[in-house]
């Protein structure tokens, strides 16, 4: 693809996020009788039933709106962040709640350290644009709680605690990966020594206990795990934190072998017709889920882009852009058939195009 063909996709999609995505979860995407962003809306872009509504989703809303300019977003951060606070903060036990029901009564008091990473990640993103001080005040204090409850005593964190502190998953690499991309954050506004610090053991221990010698991919669970796996978005999204502080990993054996992942995953992991990445192989790359989910194809384009493997961004983003959106939205998981296989389109799923298009206008 030349050039100019390129850089009009990556516009084109730029509109589309602006006009369509962005105006819908201010809109309709927002339920205003709680005040909380729905769920998910269906094809049409209208609100789905909401059953519960999630911290994380929240969190993930706010850093969105928090990365934009204009009045409009800022007020709606101002609005989640509120939501946020009212909801899912948990004073007397001083965490975050999992979710909230219907009429915003706490759902789920676990604790998973997913949500408490977009939280710091929310928090810090918010704090830099409005420099309220209950967001880096919320930040400090969530990063802290993190390092006393979640730790393992083996220099990474379990994924979730019950409602009492009582660990009820051991390490995950995704949560993991959240929490970096969180303190790298965090590390921007506040405390930069203490987060470089910490992040530099947390990709020692990934390195240690999930870094897959043969592929030099970074597994889902511990390396020994049964049922383990490699999920190629991961490989990609991991790159891209990696490649934003650089100076902080620098003598690593993280930084290093993630590269070599990423091209191993690229080669078993992203059908050469569809460019289509799909969600999961083995650990000996057979093929564990064949299906493709958009946020698995906005990191591929992020990694691209930073690689500035320009060719292969051109045809990944044409494809990228047929397959995946449409005039209301977004086509959340396709199968290897490119038939939809989930009808509804998530609140979470703005963060990921969002970050994968700041890479494109990079």
């Amino acid at each position: 693809m030349k050039q100019a063909a390129w850089a009009d996709t990556a516009a084109d999609l730029q509109r589309h996020f602006d006009t369509v995505v962005i105006a819908q979860w201010l809109s309709r995407g927002f339920d205003a009788r709680i005040g909380l962003p729905h769920e998910a809306l269906d094809q049409s872009g209208e609100p789905m039933p909401d059953a519960r509504y999630r911290a994380m989703a929240c969190a993930r809303q706010l850093y969105v709106y928090a990365r934009l300019t204009g009045e409009q977003a800022k007020a709606h951060a101002a609005r989640l962040f509120d939501a946020l606070l009212r909801y899912f903060h948990d004073e007397r036990r001083h965490a975050w709640v999992f979710s909230v029901d219907a009429q915003g009564q706490v759902l789920d008091a676990a604790q998973d350290l997913y949500s408490h990473a977009f939280v710091v990640l929310a928090c810090a993103t918010y704090f830099a644009r409005s420099r309220d001080a209950r967001a880096l005040q919320h930040m400090l204090s969530t990063a802290r709680l993190v390092e006393e409850r979640f730790g393992d005593g083996d220099g990474l964190y379990h994924a979730a605690l019950c409602a009492n502190g009582t660990p009820v998953k051991g390490p995950e690499q995704n949560p993991i990966m959240h929490l970096t991309e969180a303190y790298q954050a965090a590390a921007l506004v506040a405390e930069p020594i203490w987060f470089a610090q910490t992040l530099r053991r947390i990709a020692e221990g990934v390195a240690q206990r999930f870094l897959d010698p043969q592929t030099q991919c970074i597994a889902e669970l511990p390396l020994g795990t049964a049922d383990n796996r490699i999920e190629p978005g991961h490989q990609f999204e991991w790159y891209s934190l990696l490649h934003s502080m650089p100076q902080v990993y620098e003598g690593l054996n993280l930084p290093a072998a993630v590269p070599r992942g990423c091209v191993w995953a690229r080669a078993r992991g992203v059908a050469p017709d569809t460019e289509g990445v799909c969600a999961a192989l083995d650990m000996n790359a057979g093929m564990r889920d064949g299906s493709q989910r958009i946020w698995a194809q906005a990191e591929y384009a992020r990694y691209l882009a930073l690689t500035g493997d320009r060719p292969a961004l051109g045809r990944q983003l044409a494809r990228f852009k047929e397959r995946f959106l449409h005039a209301r939205g977004w086509r959340e998981v396709l199968g290897a058939d490119g038939a939809l296989q989930r009808a509804d389109m998530p609140s979470t799923t703005p963060y990921h195009l969002m970050t994968a298009y700041a890479a494109l206008r990079a």
